[in-house]
């Protein structure tokens, strides 16, 4: 079955399997619309918390930014992971012991203040709605490499199915949905990485993989990785850092108190019947996202590292970077290059008309690097590549087969919507619950 076909027949099968649990789930009273009537087991409001949390940031863009950045990358590692940590120490058992549906109804009733409640529902749809951007662009660069449309198209039908499951379902179809979509995406993630660590280092597991030696050598993967990248003029791959130590610390702590006030997570822990239940919840939460957050870094610098060994052959070979017969002809550029480019996220330029890809960096401050690649004939850097594509490329760049890449197209867009999903329910929930029973219809209070 050719590629095209394959995906969508994998990611169409994902869509009706979302649809299908929502309807089989859909919400029967105003407890399971709002909070799944608080009945959801912790294993399961596990599963979907992974899934509300790990976006199309986690999945698309976290591996894309480690492979551009190195080891600096590590802080949205440490910050999202911490920020959760934060989350389920110091809120979610305390707002599931109040009883409540939504985050603003507890600060409202906490300080007996309907002022507050409104701040607190002002504050959830500016950071909902700045953050259901980003994911529904994760569905656009999704949609418009595998199923050949616009991204304006991929967001439009995106929501739609999203509005499909949600209306349908409610707290309660969003829930189960969420838990097929973590299991999609995890898969999505994970088998790939497999498949490419076997290939590199002969490892199965991707997080021993990215330590052990290359197939066939007694270089490591990273140490090869490293000479790759500073001979090409980039930086250091394992010591690339964001700033000073401090830039990092900072920028680490910001990331984690900014994703533990995320209202669409902590919302998921009204869903399980006790406070116990919720730091259960919480534990088996961070499990679940462990298995894709401990992956990352390896899929992130064997992705890099197949980049490199598609553009310049040298890679592969052990020899010379800046030889002309080590980069590729533009004609003879692989297809995975070729449909990337529909796309507009990866660009060729031939600067030196020499009818081959060099693909160099630009900004170096290594003289040695720089005077090599000009005697090559180099006169800027030809290639550009969106780091939002590494993942999605990666198994088309290693040659998987095509079930594989089928699947990682459906896990993006999983990633995607369980994340859309969730932002669209704490939004909703705000305005109606909080904003318009409580404030503008109080008289209409009643909770069923």
């Amino acid at each position: 079955m050719e590629l095209q076909t394959t995906i969508y027949l994998v990611v169409g099968l994902s869509f009706a399997l979302y649809i299908g649990i929502a309807i089989w789930a859909r919400a029967g009273s105003t407890s399971e619309f709002y909070a799944a009537g608080g009945a959801v087991h912790p294993v399961m409001n596990g599963m979907a918390t992974a899934a509300d949390w790990m976006s199309a940031a986690s999945f698309i863009s976290m591996a894309g930014l480690i492979a551009n950045m190195g080891y600096g990358g590590g802080l949205f590692l440490m910050g999202w992971t911490g920020g959760y940590v934060l989350l389920a120490m110091l809120l979610a058992p305390y707002l599931r012991k109040f009883g409540k549906f939504t985050v603003p109804q507890f600060i409202g009733d906490r300080f007996y203040s309907k002022s507050a409640s409104t701040v607190a529902v002002i504050c959830l749809l500016t950071a909902s709605i700045t953050y259901i951007i980003g994911q529904m662009t994760g569905v656009g660069v999704a949609f418009s490499r595998f199923l050949g449309v616009s991204s304006e198209v991929g967001i439009y039908v995106g929501m739609g199915i999203v509005f499909l499951y949600a209306v349908f379902g409610g707290m309660k179809g969003i829930t189960y949905t969420q838990v097929a979509q973590y299991i999609v995406l995890i898969l999505a993630y994970t088998i790939p990485a497999i498949f490419i660590s076997l290939q590199l280092t002969g490892v199965p597991l991707p997080q021993l993989g990215l330590g052990a030696d290359m197939a066939g050598t007694d270089v490591s993967l990273l140490a090869r990785l490293d000479q790759v990248v500073t001979d090409l003029g980039f930086g250091k791959y394992t010591t690339t850092t964001a700033g000073s130590t401090l830039n990092m610390f900072v920028y680490t702590m910001s990331l984690m108190i900014g994703t533990a006030g995320l209202p669409h997570v902590i919302m998921r822990f009204f869903t399980v019947p006790s406070v116990k239940d919720a730091r259960s919840s919480a534990g088996w939460a961070l499990v679940f996202i462990a298995i894709l957050y401990t992956t990352a870094p390896a899929v992130a610098a064997m992705a890099k590292m197949n980049l490199h060994g598609t553009v310049n052959t040298a890679v592969a070979k052990g020899g010379d970077l800046y030889a002309a017969e080590a980069s590729i002809k533009a004609e003879e550029r692989p297809d995975w290059m070729k449909r990337w480019e529909k796309t507009g996220l990866l660009k060729f330029e031939d600067k030196n008309g020499d009818g081959r890809i060099q693909y160099y960096n630009d900004a170096t401050k290594n003289a040695d690097a720089k005077a090599k690649a000009e005697a090559a004939g180099w006169k800027g850097n030809e290639l550009t590549v969106n780091a939002d594509i590494i993942v999605l490329a990666n198994p088309e760049i290693a040659l998987l087969p095509n079930w594989v890449i089928a699947l990682v197209a459906a896990g993006g867009l999983a990633a995607a919507l369980s994340t859309a999903a969730g932002l669209l329910m704490a939004i909703s929930a705000a305005v109606s619950h909080d904003l318009v029973k409580n404030v503008f219809m109080p008289e209409h209070q009643r909770e069923g």
